[in-house]
């Protein structure tokens, strides 16, 4: 009597992965995206602590005095050394994404960039367009309002250009793109994939990583500051896994906080561009314009252009079986 033999299913071929489950491209296992956020978070914290005694220690040799380096650390007010320290603060993220990636799913970092396993500049250079159009539109709608609050009130006198300025300037020009994009691959890039990664639902991989950005803003703001960072949040997350990428949260956020700065450097002050306070629902409309319009033009742009949402080749996954 021949006894048959069963042999496992066939690979299950998808047409390719979403952004939000590039995880599967590496190393399996459900505990793998739980460590890797502790360990991003005690990454990235770590690094700004050695960044920040670096700045400090290059603020003693150059002559400038214990309290004074204090002083200019502190973030009251605002000065060109501390926004700097945020900024490669932030900046910093990008490798400590790239390096858990790695060590921990064995993941390239072109992973974390989009679906095409790299930045892919030509979008990204579109997207930088489509920025320009919903902040000239943002810019419309918030002047025609009441004031949105004590963050956004700026004089009408242009400031006077000083060395101080100068330095604010080169900093917000070359450091604050790099600032923007750590932000985004921490949390519209590793977190996002780790949600994604750990729930079959894709609003969780949109909606978390949105509040924990909102939160990593500071517990104290203001509920309609705390209600702008969160739409930013949800839109770029939207953006991430509808077409495919980072490029489209990179671009806005690093426009968005080239307008913010370069008006307070041109007619406010720093200190109240950094931490804004006293925010008011008259910010309601505004939000909802700059996120709902980059959000439709993203999308029509990223549908003439053919953007990819999946990855290239087919994946092979491996059916649950019982033994």
């Amino acid at each position: 009597m021949t006894v048959p033999v069963q042999l496992p299913p066939p690979p299950v071929v998808d047409d390719g992965l979403t952004y939000e489950r590039l995880h599967r491209l590496g190393r399996p296992g459900w505990w793998r995206p739980v460590v890797g956020v502790v360990a991003l978070v005690v990454l990235v914290l770590l690094l700004q602590t050695v960044a920040t005694v670096v700045v400090a220690v290059y603020l003693l040799l150059s002559g400038v005095g214990v309290d004074a380096a204090l002083d200019r650390l502190s973030g009251d007010p605002v000065t060109p050394s501390f926004l700097a320290l945020v900024n490669v603060g932030w900046a910093l993220a990008i490798p400590a994404v790239w390096l858990v990636a790695y060590t921990l799913h064995r993941l390239r970092p072109g992973t974390v960039s989009s679906v095409g396993l790299r930045l892919r500049w030509g979008w990204f250079l579109a997207c930088f367009g489509v920025a320009f159009v919903a902040l000239f539109l943002t810019l419309v709608v918030s002047a025609l309002l009441p004031s949105q609050g004590a963050g956004t009130e700026v004089s009408t006198d242009l400031n006077e250009f000083t060395r101080t300025t100068r330095d604010f300037a080169l900093i917000v020009l070359l450091l604050t793109p790099l600032q923007a994009a750590g932000e985004e691959y921490a949390f519209r890039g590793y977190l996002t994939q780790a949600f994604g990664g750990l729930v079959r639902w894709r609003w969780v991989a949109v909606v978390v990583p949105a509040f924990i950005f909102a939160l990593a803003h500071g517990l104290g703001q203001d509920l309609p500051i705390f209600f702008d960072r969160f739409a930013f949040g949800l839109v770029a997350g939207t953006l991430v896994i509808l077409t495919g990428g980072l490029e489209a949260g990179i671009a806005m956020h690093v426009l968005n906080n080239w307008l913010a700065f370069g008006i307070a450097l041109a007619f406010g002050d720093m200190t109240s561009a950094l931490n804004p306070t006293g925010g008011t629902w008259w910010s309601l409309p505004v939000t909802l314009t700059q996120s709902l319009s980059f959000l439709g033009l993203t999308l029509l742009v990223a549908r003439a252009m053919g953007v990819r949402t999946t990855t290239d080749r087919p994946v092979l996954q491996r059916r649950n079986t019982r033994v």
